[in-house]
């Protein structure tokens, strides 16, 4: 029976790195030097545990974050290898908040590259205690003291070197290692390392980083701050003591070195991170209602749904951490945020591609199950009489929209299911049926991120489909007053229709005061407001109706056909059909006829009505304007500045972090269809962005008039 472990036996650390830093091979050599696997693959030969995704064969690097599970020294390493593609972050940001630590891997022939950069900036985001370790050290290219000033140069003082290599290159063979006072030098093929002496060449330089670890862990514990000043140093397991403290707190990030490739330095990394990454037992989880929870293994079971994924030979996996208790085969739990109840039939511990059987899993553990019924990513689930629910992932927003049709038309609905379940695997790649568009809408984080989608669509599920440029929310609104009025006459035997409305249309912002008199050419209105309807338009604005019907010309009765009529209006407006929004409309005469009248004849007149005076009032188009924030090395900002100009942007403010720049900017959504794809061009991939919905804004005139032309020629077509 495989050992149950408990939370301070295990240890849950996200693993990242951009691409190209050796990540999934490094991966590979921990598995195999734990055990999981007898033989190492590679990338190259598509035979790695942990991108067995056929689309990341065909693509050559990880696309999902990979869970894998590594029993070692009889504690438990749970790794979460992330995705490199900062396309792929949503897997990133889940993984963090699952995980008490990150380590950051980068090449030490590439040293600090964008995904560096990137990554770097979501692990503070979390908040997580950080180590970096230096991979390919060897590399025929590799410059390791290159690459850790790079690091101080980027992140700061706190980078603290605990190894670094004698020879890094070619040769690579040897590491010294401060924290064991040894000299670790591995045979060709890897592995457990013989321990010698340091040499003496060294030996001032290891003396001089052991005295700063050494001040380091004294600061952070007041005993060891007391013998550090009397005896002037500390054994290697007080500055263990000590270190792990200030790396838990983030006031250091631990440098290490390896080569995944050549197995060496990678059983020292794992005894790292065994020895100094946090434990689940130190930290707990928040609720939605504001508890938090702790890795307790005999409270009653609580699981959170992290991950979901549809994996080749065996349908939907969903992968979980425990939070608290400890769940068994043949648990019955409850799905808190679906109400369902779900039978776990199989516990999985999992290695990438391989899952072994597991009868149970405690407090603080990762884990996976299958054929659950009815649970998401992001789901709860309880023991019964367990009420617990938890904060949800936070994702990020989307950065990349396309317009997806099927290639064959009758295949609407099979594609809208299929897109379902690929958001279930990969929450930022979001679908929207947008009525008012007629398309179905797809977000996701770049041009790759929704080009994988494409791909997996048609490779894994057959289903040819076709990327098209969206269309544009637009709205419609007005700029001065107007009034117009309609009669609706019908007679054709028996009982006709007839309904009369005078209306005045003004445009409408927040706590903007009824006039009591308007004037249209030589005449005056006096409004007497007898009543006010406020409607909060679901597609964003405001309508606010006025009754100022006085002496009875119209019954209340006939006023929410109206009101109809006017929302058939405001669903398509008179310039581009596009949505109105921020109107007043005021009702304040009108006639009914005691047999005639109805509520259709006064739909169609309020809706004339309202049409007219709509024209009349100077009608404009808004485009979405969004905040844009792009975070660039400020080497290059001049371009990406004026790249924002060239798409009718404004550069609201710019704030320096370091080497980077911080520039923040509202640009029209149209402006911004292919803007993932040009940044990435513009700066060799070493920028990222945010965007987000700011506002309606008024277009230019030009911008109009070509908006206009463009309806104009669609409505002759549809003719």
């Amino acid at each position: 029976m495989a050992k149950v472990y408990q939370a301070n036996e295990i240890k849950n650390v996200a693993m990242l790195g951009g691409s190209g830093s050796g990540k999934t091979t490094l991966m590979e050599s921990m598995l195999f030097e734990s055990g999981v696997i007898k033989r190492r693959g590679s990338v190259d030969a598509q035979s790695t545990v942990c991108d067995y995704f056929p689309v990341e064969k065909e693509y050559g690097y990880s696309v999902f974050s990979t869970v894998c599970n590594i029993e070692f020294e009889n504690k438990k390493l749970n790794i979460i290898d992330c995705a490199g593609s900062d396309d792929f972050c949503g897997g990133t940001v889940a993984a963090l908040q699952m995980c008490g630590s990150a380590l950051v891997v980068l090449s030490a022939n590439g040293g600090v590259e964008v995904g560096t950069q990137n990554n770097f900036r979501l692990v503070e985001h979390a908040k997580k205690p950080l180590a970096f370790v230096i991979n390919k050290c060897d590399h025929d290219a590799a410059d390791f003291e290159r690459a850790f000033n790079q690091l101080k140069e980027n992140f700061g003082n706190k980078c603290t070197l605990i190894q670094f290599p004698v020879n890094a290159g070619a040769g690579f063979n040897a590491v010294i290692d401060v924290l064991k006072g040894k000299m670790l030098v591995w045979k060709p093929e890897g592995g457990a390392p013989e321990l010698k002496d340091i040499p003496a060449e060294h030996a001032g330089k290891v003396e001089e980083m052991r005295a700063a670890l050494c001040e380091m862990a004294a600061e952070a514990d007041e005993a060891l701050m007391e013998k550090f000043f009397e005896e002037g140093t500390l054994s290697d397991e007080e500055i263990m003591q000590g270190l792990k403290g200030v790396y838990a707190d983030g006031s250091m990030y631990p440098v290490l070195c390896c080569s995944g490739l050549k197995d060496m330095g990678v059983r020292r990394l794992m005894d790292f991170l065994n020895n100094m990454a946090p434990s689940p037992a130190n930290f707990s989880y928040p609720t939605v209602d504001g508890k938090k929870v702790s890795p307790d293994a005999k409270a009653p079971t609580s699981v959170f749904v992290f991950k979901t994924s549809v994996e080749p030979h065996i349908g939907e996996v969903n992968y979980f951490r425990v939070m608290q208790g400890t769940i068994h085969n043949g648990d019955d739990l409850e799905n808190m945020e679906r109400g369902s109840k779900e039978r776990v039939s199989q516990l999985y511990q999992v290695a990438g591609s391989i899952r072994v059987p597991v009868d149970e899993l405690a407090a603080g553990d990762i884990g996976a199950t299958v054929k659950l019924k009815d649970t998401r990513t992001g789901n709860t689930l309880n023991a019964k009489g367990c009420d617990l629910q938890y904060v949800p992932i936070q994702y990020p927003q989307p950065r990349y929209r396309r317009a997806i049709k099927p290639v064959t038309e009758s295949d609407a609905e099979k594609l809208a299911a299929l897109l379902t379940r690929m958001h279930e695997e990969d929450p930022t790649w979001l679908v929207e049926q947008s009525k008012e568009l007629r398309q179905m809408i797809v977000y996701g984080q770049g041009e790759f991120h929704l080009r994988t989608l494409k791909w997996r669509l048609e490779n894994n599920d057959k289903m040819m489909v076709e990327f098209l440029e969206p269309k544009i929310p637009y709205r419609e609104t007005i700029t001065k007053a107007a009034r117009a009025d309609y009669r609706h006459k019908k007679q054709s035997g028996g009982a006709g229709q007839f309904g009369e409305v005078h209306l005045i249309v003004e445009p409408y912002e927040e706590g903007m005061p009824v006039k009591e008199t308007y004037k249209f050419g030589n005449q005056e209105y006096k409004i007497s407001v007898k009543d006010q309807q406020e409607i909060n338009l679901e597609w964003g604005g405001k309508l606010i109706i006025i009754n100022s019907i006085v002496g009875g010309a119209i019954d209340a009765r006939f006023i929410p056909a109206i009101v109809k009529g006017i929302m058939d209006r405001m669903e398509q407006g008179p310039l581009t059909g596009s949505y109105a929004r921020d109107v007043r409309v005021i009702i304040y005469d009108g006639k009914m006829h005691p047999v005639d009248s109805n509520e259709i004849s006064f739909r169609l007149a309020g809706r004339n009505a309202f049409a007219q005076a709509f024209k009349e009032a100077n009608p404009k188009v808004l485009e979405p304007v969004y905040d844009l924030e792009v975070f660039v090395p400020s080497e290059i900002m001049g371009d990406v500045m004026s790249d924002i100009n060239g798409r009718r942007g404004m550069v609201m403010g710019m704030e320096t972090e370091k080497s980077f720049t911080r520039l923040k900017a509202q640009v029209p959504l149209k402006e911004l269809s292919s803007y993932s794809t040009t940044l990435s061009s513009l700066t060799g991939g070493r920028a990222t962005f945010t965007m987000s919905f700011n506002s309606y804004q008024l277009v230019p005139a030009d911008v109009q008039e070509k908006l206009l032309a463009a309806y104009a020629a669609s409505q002759t077509e549809e003719e």
